[in-house]
């Protein structure tokens, strides 16, 4: 699991992390509103802020994908208030880390990012403990199975990415 011991937060600045997928519909909001579940529950809000974005402009303002909605509103997540946007070279400035969903996310996120901020630059499956998996694969023109698939391995990864955090959240 990488190591994040560089990132300290507080309630006046916490830290910043964003979710990068294609379109900001599926895979980007899910790992947003999953890792924003996890901080409420451990009552970490305060201390890491959460967006998301898409490489793409295809979808911008729109609010995700009614599917992903679904399936995370089983999982207890509720997605509704997000609206896609896309990934712009600011991002690297505003964001402490830039978790991307899989290889096309980080070839674009990787064009994008100065090269003083690459080290921002990861992806959200390197926080994975249960799953051995290099990418969260697309679920958009598949069935309710890939968005279960999906969430499974966003999950695994939130709650990872969530360990990593701690201690930057220890004095928040």
């Amino acid at each position: 699991m990488p190591d994040l011991g560089a990132l300290t937060a507080t309630p006046a600045q916490p830290v910043r992390v964003l979710m990068v997928c294609l379109g900001n519909i599926c895979r980007s909001p899910s790992a947003q509103g999953v890792l924003e579940q996890r901080l409420q529950q451990a009552g970490l809000q305060r201390c890491v802020h959460v967006d998301s974005a898409g490489t793409g402009d295809y979808h911008i303002g729109k609010p995700p994908d009614e599917r992903a909605q679904q399936h995370a509103a089983r999982r207890g997540i509720d997605l509704s208030r997000q609206r896609a946007r896309q990934l712009g070279r600011r991002d690297f400035d505003d964001f402490d880390l830039v978790l991307v969903m899989d290889e096309a996310n980080e070839r674009d996120a990787s064009a994008l990012c100065p090269p003083g901020q690459r080290h921002k630059l990861r992806r959200l499956t390197d926080f994975c403990t249960r799953h051995s998996a290099s990418a969260v694969p697309d679920p958009y023109y598949g069935g309710a199975a890939g968005f279960e698939a999906a969430l499974d391995l966003i999950e695994d990864a939130c709650d990872g990415l969530l360990a990593a955090l701690r201690p930057a959240t220890a004095g928040c």
